[in-house]
């Protein structure tokens, strides 16, 4: 880990080489803020755009990366299913639809956005439709415990390439991370700042003076160093171009240590096994 960039990638269990670094888009107003958060990100060299149907800005997404005059194929755009679209053939109108508000013809990753009992299996078997197809590049889920994933391989002819997780310092869920490894699945953090509540954590905010970055730049670092792949949020240029300048530092083994210890197994969003779907 102590050679990353912001152009290191991780390789997929397909092969699929995924940006450890992205810019997040929920609770993104659509039209001109996240228009201008999606093209501060490329301008800073943010190569990974993290959207959902359910954020309500996917046509500003793809406007912003439009108008940032990248080629396309240099960034790496991922949405996803929500709930109420899915089962098989709901999932493909729904592909069909976000592709459209994008306006691109393929994505490079979908995720399953929730566990919706009883309905996400045949909504990945969708998703391995449309990867077999070659309309996605990777194909995953996102909030997925363990038991959602044994349920899901049960049946299964694709294996998940990424769970897209909560993961902070106060929520780090050790076993389903080691879960995931053991089925070469890649685990990506949202909320990595935990929404802002990081800044008021005494041990980030002194280990962060530390190292002479933010509690932010901290705890980005920290999610690298532990090989998960993180999308933190902003709608501030500023605070965009911080959060990609975390490649001149390292953690130490004992710090690292520290962060992890933080741990309280506390979410700030919903619980998978207990959300009103």
């Amino acid at each position: 880990m102590k050679n990353l960039t912001l152009s290191s990638t991780v390789k997929l269990n397909n092969g699929i080489e995924l940006p450890y670094l992205g810019l997040g888009v929920f609770q993104t107003r659509d039209g001109v803020e996240v228009v201008n958060s999606v093209k501060w990100a490329i301008n800073a060299g943010y190569k990974l755009i993290d959207t959902a149907k359910i954020y309500g800005n996917e046509k500003g997404v793809g406007i912003g990366i439009k108008e940032s005059g990248i080629d396309r194929k240099e960034i790496f755009l991922t949405t996803k299913v929500w709930n109420s679209d899915q089962g098989y053939d709901n999932t493909l109108k729904a592909f069909d639809e976000s592709l459209r508000l994008l306006n691109v013809d393929y994505l490079d990753l979908y995720l399953i956005h929730w566990p919706v009992k009883g309905k996400y299996k045949d909504t990945w078997k969708a998703l391995e439709y449309l990867y077999e197809k070659g309309k996605v590049r990777a194909i995953g889920v996102s909030n997925f415990l363990s038991h959602h994933l044994e349920d899901l391989l049960g049946t299964a002819e694709i294996v998940p390439m990424v769970n897209q997780i909560e993961y902070h310092p106060y929520l780090t869920q050790p076993s389903l991370i080691e879960y995931c490894k053991s089925k070469n699945i890649q685990v990506q953090s949202w909320s990595p700042l935990m929404q802002g509540r990081i800044f008021e954590i005494e041990p980030l905010v002194n280990l962060a003076q530390k190292y002479n970055v933010t509690p932010a730049q901290l705890v980005i670092r920290w999610n690298l160093q532990n090989g998960i792949v993180t999308i933190p949020k902003s709608i501030h240029e500023d605070r965009i171009k911080s959060n990609c300048n975390v490649f001149n530092f390292n953690i130490s083994e004992h710090d690292m240590g520290i962060i992890n210890n933080l741990d309280r197994n506390e979410r700030i969003g919903p619980d998978p096994d207990h959300f009103d779907f």
